[in-house]
């Protein structure tokens, strides 16, 4: 049988590189399973001139296009065929339209680790009915807990259309500067428009618009993508945004007491149960049949169990089973983080 190394991607975070190679076993299943033309079937880590690898085999050899799709696993550094005693590097092509430091400027307290980022959005593209997006772009992504948009930025990687949602307006600020920056300085051809969000005559809070494109070539022919950015409450989603409008939900929940929503008397709720309660119907409504919606949270807050209810209780199908049950990572010693993947049917 083909067998196949993986050298992992080095994170900044050291918890998080202990912890990858296990993450991206089951990030290989799912490949495997939605898009390769081969089944993998067995991963493991193997020492290899006293270097770790992720080492994996297939059925069949892997074609370009399936080495095409693998370049963009969230920790992949460099694949390698293995060929007797012999590691034959194999080109990855990731579907990167822009540079990495669109996601990799941003440093504060509490970023989600980008590499994770990108692990989280490729599963979940991956369970709707369109997983070769990750190759072939074109996909509305909506984060409807977005901080400081690190889920967003992956999403322009990939070609996305993107709409982010987030109360806080330091947050708010902090990415309306960093993006405007950021596209001027890589004079990537777009236009924002900045202004006050509102509903029904209600000021909800604020709102960044931007259209752009990859090339100048590409705005001039009208191949634009949108980026959104809503700075307001995460329950108002289904009356800012068109039901059906999102292929796909991906969202890194909150953590702990400190985030929340508004209850209808303007109180914080600070828990992050209450607010996934309220919240996930909402974003629910807003997916397409055929989407899907991922979603990564603090298992120490919400048991797996009871969130996977409400996912159900929406409407949703949970994927359960190997490889999704086994996501589960320490982030540190108050935060144990798990991922659950559900598609509408």
């Amino acid at each position: 049988m083909p067998e196949y190394a993986i050298l992992i991607l080095p994170s900044a975070n050291r918890v998080y590189t202990d912890t990858s190679p296990r993450l991206l076993h089951a990030e290989l299943t799912v490949f495997g399973a939605a898009v390769l033309s081969t089944q993998v079937l067995e991963s493991g880590t193997r020492s290899i001139g006293g270097v770790s690898y992720v080492t994996f085999t297939t059925s069949e050899p892997l074609t370009d296009d399936d080495v095409t799709l693998l370049s963009n696993l969230s920790s992949a550094y460099v694949l390698f065929e293995i060929t007797g005693e012999l590691l034959r590097p194999l080109p990855l092509a990731p579907a990167d339209v822009f540079d990495s430091d669109l996601l990799t400027i941003q440093k504060y307290s509490g970023k989600t680790n980008e590499l994770f980022t990108k692990l989280l959005l490729n599963l979940t593209v991956l369970a709707c009915d369109r997983p070769r997006a990750l190759v072939e772009g074109g996909l509305r992504l909506l984060d409807p807990l977005c901080g400081r948009g690190t889920t967003l930025g992956q999403a322009m990687m990939y070609g996305f259309d993107a709409t982010g949602l987030e109360l806080d307006g330091k947050d708010f600020e902090a990415y309306q500067q960093f993006i405007k920056t950021w596209l001027r300085t890589k004079r990537v051809k777009h236009k924002a428009e900045a202004g006050t969000l509102r509903h029904r005559k209600a000021r909800l809070g604020r709102r960044l618009d931007i259209e752009y494109a990859a090339s100048k070539e590409q705005y001039k022919a009208g191949e634009t993508r949108t980026l959104g950015y809503l700075n307001c409450d995460t329950v108002h989603t289904d009356e800012l945004l068109r039901p059906g409008s999102a292929d796909i939900v991906v969202t890194d929940a909150p953590y702990g007491v400190q985030h929340g929503s508004r209850t209808p008397d303007q109180a914080l709720a600070r828990s992050p149960r209450d607010l996934l309660a309220a919240a996930v119907p909402m974003w629910t409504r807003v997916l397409r049949r055929g989407g899907a919606l991922g979603i990564s949270w603090n298992t120490h807050v919400v048991p797996r169990d009871e969130l996977a209810a409400i996912l159900t209780g929406a409407g949703l199908t949970v994927l359960d089973g190997d490889p999704y049950e086994s996501l589960a990572h320490r982030v540190d010693q108050a935060i144990v983080r798990d991922v659950l993947v559900a598609r509408k049917d």
